[in-house]
């Protein structure tokens, strides 16, 4: 119920933080401060008895004790429509582009997760033409996945080409303690592309309220699940999750909170799987993916934030020496998409010539309008990791001065292939175009006798000489 009662007297003022006594007052209850400063507003965050404690989105800046209080008797809601694509607003919806505020269709923010019964089980891919996602570590559509990355590494320029490759229809950009010269690099990068027609951004930069940064991955996922709800297939693209979780520190102290591991809250874990269970695909509406990155303080994987986070997602991308590593990077659903088919599904038995013609390279448009995967898809993504390992092992051989055998030989060639063609970021390559270079690249650095792989395939699809 709208609560009319202004208050004029608040008990305690830090940071972004205040304390007042009201009543009738509910969590997440949003408020308007009025001060010396203007109008601002605040959203409760902790009830106590009769004490209220508010975040104020502006700081506390110009705020005094006997600043006006009033609760307006809603959760913070965010305007939604077809007008927000192309856009970039502020973790509060303030248009951060120059363009129009954005007024009518008001949707909550920071709401429960779906329903399980509403869900159902992922099973298709979300193409990004990065041959180490799509081929070794596929994305599926409704999973939640991280990029673990130390600082300096190439992270938002990773996000900027999954955002203008990715077969999505809607892309939800939520930007965290970003640099304004990385906003602007996002903004122009997905422009030039052609993607900033389909994407919404969210940016918190370094200069904002830290209270802003905490709102940046609810008002994405608000966004992403109205789109979602409407039969679109959404990517929501969070850069960086760190730094919510050290605003969600900052906050934690100014509150007086009994500090857990390295100063970070005690529900740390609960916060971060609020936002990413949020990641669904609808029974009869669109998706929500969601792939966020997460940087690790001196490059320390059990660092609270990608250690909380590794318990809460299904997989994760290790991106190192501005490439995603294919160790320890893993999709725990890839499975579910990479099985792949052949036009005659035929895969599971002895092809005849005329099948080995119709699962020949010809087919690219059909895998691609039916958004499958070829059959040969495990299969070559086993065989190339496995040399690839044999390869680290001939490195190190090599670098204690050991004797490079023919066979060695073929490994360094296929490994200095193998991550020139495939890991470097640079390649924007089909998937299918990808599974074609995956056995160009083995054909030339190997027999087809060599590589372990079942006649069954070699005999379709091992490049014939000219």
């Amino acid at each position: 119920m709208f609560n009319n009662k202004v208050y004029h007297k608040i008990d305690a003022l830090s940071g972004s933080v205040a304390t007042l006594r009201a009543e009738g007052v509910k969590y997440n209850e949003i408020a308007e401060i009025e001060s010396r400063a203007g109008t601002s507003l605040a959203q409760v965050i902790k009830l106590d008895g009769p004490n209220v404690t508010l975040q104020i989105f502006a700081g506390a800046r110009g705020v005094d004790t006997s600043a006006r209080v009033r609760f307006l008797g809603e959760t913070m809601k965010i305007p939604f429509g077809d007008a927000l694509l192309g856009r970039a607003f502020t973790g509060t919806g303030k248009p951060r582009d120059g363009g129009p505020a954005l007024s009518g269709n008001k949707v909550p923010i920071g709401q429960p997760s779906v329903n399980p019964s509403k869900r159902i089980m992922p099973n298709r891919m979300v193409r990004t033409n990065i041959p180490m996602i799509d081929l070794f570590n596929s994305l599926v559509v409704s999973q939640k996945l991280p990029i673990f990355a130390r600082a300096g590494e190439p992270y938002n320029e990773l996000l900027a080409r999954i955002a203008m490759q990715a077969s999505s229809d809607v892309i939800v950009l939520g930007g965290m303690g970003l640099k304004y010269d990385d906003y602007l690099k996002f903004r122009d990068t997905l422009d030039k592309s052609g993607a900033l027609s389909r994407t919404v951004m969210f940016v918190h930069t370094a200069a904002d309220p830290t209270v802003e940064c905490m709102l940046v991955p609810d008002v994405s996922l608000a966004v992403a699940e109205q789109f979602a709800l409407k039969g679109k297939d959404v990517l929501v693209l969070l850069t960086d999750m760190t730094s919510f979780a050290d605003a969600l520190k900052e906050i934690s102290i100014t509150m007086e909170q009994i500090p857990s591991n390295r100063g970070y809250p005690g529900d740390l874990y609960s916060q971060l799987a609020s936002r990413y269970e949020k990641a669904v695909d609808f029974d009869g509406a669109g998706s929500i993916t969601i792939l966020a990155v997460t940087t690790m303080p001196g490059d320390d994987v059990t660092h609270p934030v990608p250690d909380n986070t590794g318990y809460i997602t299904e997989g994760q991308f290790y991106l190192r020496n501005g490439r995603i590593e294919p160790f320890g990077s893993l999709s725990r659903l890839k499975q579910q998409v990479n099985k792949g088919t052949s036009r005659s599904l035929q895969q599971d038995k002895v092809l005849s010539e005329a099948e080995k013609e119709q699962n020949a390279t010809s087919d690219r448009d059909w895998f691609r309008a039916h958004n499958t995967t070829r059959y040969d898809h495990r299969t070559i993504m086993d065989a190339m990791i496995k040399l690839y390992a044999s390869y680290k092992e001939t490195v190190e051989k090599q670098s204690m001065g050991f004797r490079m055998s023919a066979w060695d030989q073929k490994l360094l060639k296929y490994g200095a292939l193998f991550e020139k063609e495939m890991m470097d970021l640079s390649v924007n390559v089909d998937l299918i175009d990808a599974l074609d270079l995956g056995w160009k690249i083995l054909a030339e650095c190997f027999e087809k006798n060599e590589v372990g792989i079942p006649s069954k395939f070699t005999d379709v699809f091992w490049p014939k000489k000219a």
